[in-house]
């Protein structure tokens, strides 16, 4: 492993270090999601019963013990149970904005590794054949062509190190950007019966 990484040269560092960013970002953001993963359809049924007894206090432990953007949702909202149906949704609307950023994190920077590996790969083969053909037009002449070819598939190395990274890099992300979007338009339908939820089904 040494030893290639020291024949592709400092671009293959560079492309090292993108894969271990890459992997914690992609590790950080599945657990991400597996720790506010929880059954919706649970929690609400939980918190209707303790919100008809007027148990606000229970509701919002139950919120808190069940961290997720649906259940920082019904918080705001219990915490602005006393204004109206129209002001809940608001204050509810903009918490779920306030919910995308953490939904997004890091992924900007996933993107930019996807885009930028298989290019460093590249310019590390670029910059290797233009080495390779320079011994060649030096001496004029190369009395053992493996000289060449070994110059040659080094300076590959850099592509193939590009794509590795690149290729898991650009599944992952796209799987996690389909899961914010999902959790984003789930958080919107959501709305207007988290509000029904906190009046007791009174729209003004």
């Amino acid at each position: 492993m040494l030893e290639i990484m020291q024949r592709g040269g400092i671009i293959m560092w560079i492309i090292l270090f993108l894969s271990v960013i890459a992997a914690a970002v992609i590790i950080e953001r599945l657990l991400y999601f597996r720790k506010i993963q929880v059954d919706e359809e649970k929690i609400i049924n939980r918190l209707k019963s303790t919100l008809a007894k007027g148990h606000f206090d229970e509701a919002i432990a139950i919120c808190e013990n069940n961290p997720s953007p649906i259940s920082n949702l019904i918080k705001v909202g219990i915490e602005h149970r006393q204004y109206s149906s129209a002001v809940i949704r608001e204050v509810i609307m903009d918490a779920a904005n306030l919910e995308i950023p953490k939904l997004e994190k890091n992924l900007p920077t996933l993107g930019t590794i996807t885009h930028i590996a298989p290019l460093l790969g590249l310019l590390g083969t670029v910059t290797g054949n233009i080495s390779a053909f320079g011994v060649l037009g030096k001496f004029g002449s190369v009395g053992d062509p493996t000289l060449l070819a070994k110059g040659i598939s080094e300076a590959l190395l850099t592509t193939a190190a590009g794509l590795i990274v690149a290729i898991p890099a650009i599944i992952f992300y796209n799987y996690l950007v389909s899961k914010v979007n999902h959790t984003i338009t789930r958080l919107e339908n959501r709305v207007n019966e988290l509000v029904i939820l906190l009046t007791g089904g009174k729209i003004e």
